[in-house]
């Protein structure tokens, strides 16, 4: 699996998954929980991974939604 995005931001992680599971595409997030360790504050961000196989239509999936700024480069 490779890292499509990394961010603290809680509704961009939330668009993506919503995003990935219409295509049909398996993600996961890591470190979601994670925030527990830092009291919630949003310190420690967030990834979503999917598999390499996918991951030029996940990113072109985010860039036609309008958010390929947080696309992590490969």
């Amino acid at each position: 699996m490779i890292e499509l995005v990394r961010t603290n931001d809680a509704v961009i992680i939330s668009f993506v998954e919503s995003l990935m599971r219409d295509a049909d595409i398996a993600f996961l997030v890591a470190d979601q929980n994670m925030s527990v360790l830092d009291g919630s504050l949003g310190i420690l961000p967030r990834r979503i991974l999917v598999d390499a196989e996918q991951a030029d239509a996940a990113r072109k999936i985010l860039t036609d939604a309008g958010i390929a700024n947080e696309i992590r480069e490969p």
